[in-house]
């Protein structure tokens, strides 16, 4: 570690803090457009695009947190922020549903991709649980539930991608449903240009993460509010800023497929967060190594993301003050797990 990053006060640690996550936020507002416009050049499509390409790059910077957590013994910072991750992006996916005035956003962006994601994702949100529950077994100071997220992830792409190709199952249309229709002026762009953009802009977040996890152990520490609290409701929150900014974004693009598989498909990333961390923590296990407040996460957003996917099959098309059901659900499942981990003892 750099000396002058081990030695920062609180005060140089909250402005950098800050400073992070004005990076991040202007980043992944650029990163919106850029996929969007890959995904129609590749033709790759809005759906694996937003779960592949979106949801890698603005994952870089939690991951670069909960690895450099990891690394430094700091178990509870790592899961704390990736298991917290992936609740904040989910409450964000309700943001993006109120910036969408003609219908619920979850109405109007239906499709098998995003259905199957979500499954895919509580799948391996179900991994981590086990994980948490099973024997303290390792090899090489690797749990075995490790390299089953992992394969479990890109198995569940490789099928999102089939489905892709030869759906078996369709979502009816309406009126206010919006389909993934690639744009004329996307074709005209250099599909090189728009890569090193993409590769530039990931890079940034990526370095931007490293800083906040050195930000957030003195915040933790002088603070005296524990890592548990400042990995779910801080570095969780600021890293899931490029999911913020990129899923409103693209509801004002008209990308709405694109809004919802950058948060799922993100999720599903995210939960290699996990894998990555219990690689880098060299005391054992890191599933055995977290407090009960910060397991509460994994199954809070396994309900959050139970909630998603009854509100994407139902397809209500207006609910109260525009957000459906499923919103006003996901919302308080958050507040409830904040709360609950600002009163533990």
């Amino acid at each position: 570690m750099i000396p002058l990053l081990d030695d920062m006060s609180l005060g140089m640690a909250l402005l950098l803090f800050g400073g992070c996550a004005l990076v991040i936020g202007v980043v992944g507002t650029r990163l919106a457009g850029i996929v969007d416009d890959l995904a129609d050049r590749t033709g790759l499509g809005e759906a694996i695009a937003g779960a592949v390409l979106l949801g890698m790059a603005t994952s870089l910077s939690g991951i670069m947190v909960s690895v450099a957590a990891a690394l430094a013994d700091r178990p509870t910072l790592a899961m704390s922020n990736a298991l917290g991750g992936i609740a904040v992006q989910t409450l964000f996916l309700t943001i993006a549903d109120i910036t969408h005035r003609r219908a619920n956003l979850e109405h109007a962006a239906a499709s098998l991709g995003n259905l199957m994601q979500a499954g895919l994702l509580l799948c391996l949100l179900s991994l981590v649980l086990i994980g948490r529950f099973a024997p303290d077994w390792t090899l090489w100071q690797v749990h075995p539930v490790t390299p089953l997220l992992v394969i479990g992830y890109l198995f569940g792409l490789r099928l999102v991608d089939r489905s892709r190709d030869n759906p078996m199952w369709r979502p009816a249309q309406t009126r206010e449903t919006q389909e993934d229709v690639p744009a004329e002026q996307a074709m005209l762009l250099s599909a090189t240009r728009l890569w090193l953009s993409f590769v530039v802009l990931a890079a940034m977040l990526g370095i931007s993460g490293w800083l906040l996890e050195r930000c957030a152990a003195v915040i933790a520490t002088q603070t005296g509010l524990g890592q548990s609290v400042v990995g779910a409701l801080m570095t969780a929150v600021v890293t899931s800023l490029p999911e913020l900014v990129t899923s409103v974004a693209a509801v004002r693009r008209g990308a709405l497929t694109l809004a919802v598989a950058g948060i799922i498909g993100g999720n599903a990333f995210d939960t290699l967060f996990v894998a990555a961390s219990d690689i880098a923590y060299r005391g054992g296990s890191v599933y055995h190594a977290i407090p009960d407040t910060v397991a509460l996460w994994v199954a809070l957003s396994l309900l959050m993301t139970g909630i998603l996917i009854v509100g994407m099959i139902h397809r209500e098309r207006q609910g109260p003050a525009h957000i459906g059901f499923e919103s006003v659900g996901i919302i308080a499942c958050y507040l409830a797990g904040a709360l609950a981990l600002l009163l533990a003892p």
